[in-house]
């Protein structure tokens, strides 16, 4: 998840054909990655990078999900991106969480975390 409010972000553009949008930008290594791996993957149809959360209940700025993943057979995925060493912090689990129960409440089933290799 990432505050669209944070300004010190650094972005990464590059043109993937199963990303919706014109450029998929990216703001991590773990988005990166996980971006060409779902270009690579045959079950994935469409995806879209940095969905903007509208009445998220955190109100201290403006979050968005890392990848919205539409599936070959309509099925619609959430992935969250996390670096290792955030997972266990306790404002990193409360907007987990939070992105979790949003996305339930507007019937997405498959939600997850992907997370970088140790």
């Amino acid at each position: 998840m990432i505050n669209t409010n944070n300004k010190s972000r650094r972005c990464e553009k590059q043109q993937l054909a199963k990303c919706v949008d014109d450029v998929c930008r990216t703001y991590s290594p773990i988005q990166r990655a996980y971006a060409e791996n779902l270009e690579q993957d045959e079950t994935v149809k469409e995806f879209r990078c940095n969905v903007e959360l509208p009445d998220f209940e955190f109100t201290d700025g403006k979050y968005t999900t890392d990848f919205f993943i539409v599936r070959t057979d309509g099925e619609i995925a959430i992935r969250e991106c996390v670096r290792r060493d955030y997972i266990t912090k306790p404002l990193q689990i409360k907007l987990l969480d939070a992105s979790q129960r949003y996305w339930i409440r507007r019937g997405v089933k498959d939600w997850g975390i992907v997370v970088n290799a140790e």
